[in-house]
């Protein structure tokens, strides 16, 4: 079920933001649905068309409380594994969302973009995440990224072979090649590295998913399967994100007094829905 707050939308979101800070990217690797559907003896479908809804929620959510790049682990590699039928329905499932809810992206001022060998997607779905992409190219508020028969280790691959053409060219030199160089070439080089990941379901895996981009991002897994994730559920991620140390790498002792002092310090106590 989704929960009900006592304060306004709005009102969590204003004291969410005063508590700290939002995070600029976050990766969600959306998980549950046939967990969810197998709960109340539905068919997987019922799932998979209950979690198209739970984007729609935190995508809004996301755009609304300052989010700027959100990226949905929405259709893996491996799950072109997954039996035919249930493959179908969800390319079916992918082409009328992206088809019903292009509109609803321009309204909220959010730009579509994706990631993956989306070449192996079928040319219906294709053509309609082409049209929904240049529709939305002028959008500023926030970027959804949809990772589309996307794995990292694909990704990888591919961008060690760009390098190792670029190479043969004498476009790029060994002694050059860096973490800047590597990351260039890979398919979210347009992308600042995710701040936070989140992980429905309650499994304790990356599944494969921007290997190479989570080197230090914070991950907070909930048993809440995808198709109940509220925004709660998010607004309470978040509220975790900000209680967190990022040293990356570094101790305590390093971090100056200033990076303190405009952390996450109980500026105000949020709802009880969020702390």
């Amino acid at each position: 079920m989704k929960k009900e707050s006592s304060a306004s939308d709005e009102q969590i979101e204003k004291l969410l933001k005063k508590s700290g800070e939002i995070p600029k990217h976050i990766a969600i690797i959306m998980d549950g649905n046939g967990r969810w559907a197998k709960k109340r003896g539905l068919p997987r479908v019922a799932g998979h068309k209950r979690g198209v809804d739970t984007v729609k929620e935190i995508v809004e959510t996301c755009a609304e409380i300052g989010v700027k790049f959100l990226t949905l682990y929405t259709f893996s590699t491996e799950n072109w594994k997954r039996p035919k039928d249930e493959v179908s329905t969800l390319m079916r499932l992918l082409l009328n969302s992206l088809r019903d809810r292009v509109n609803e992206l321009n309204d909220n001022d959010i730009r579509l973009t994706t990631i993956g060998n989306t070449k192996s997607l079928p040319t219906a779905v294709r053509k309609q995440l082409d049209f929904d992409i240049e529709r939305t190219k002028n959008n500023k508020k926030m970027v959804l990224n949809l990772a589309l028969s996307y794995s990292g280790r694909w990704e990888l691959l591919e961008a060690i072979k760009n390098i190792a053409n670029s190479m043969v060219q004498g476009k790029i030199k060994s002694e050059d090649i860096d973490e800047k160089i590597i990351s260039s070439f890979l398919t979210t080089k347009d992308i600042p590295d995710p701040d936070l990941v989140i992980r429905t379901s309650g499994e304790f895996r990356v599944s494969n998913f921007l290997l190479w981009q989570i080197a230090y991002s914070e991950f907070v897994i909930t048993e809440t399967l995808w198709p109940d994730f509220s925004k709660f559920d998010l607004y309470d991620a978040i509220k975790i994100f900000q209680n967190r140390e990022r040293r990356f790498g570094k101790v305590s002792e390093q971090i100056t007094k200033n990076e303190k002092e405009e952390g996450p310090e109980n500026v105000h106590s949020l709802p009880n829905e969020i702390t």
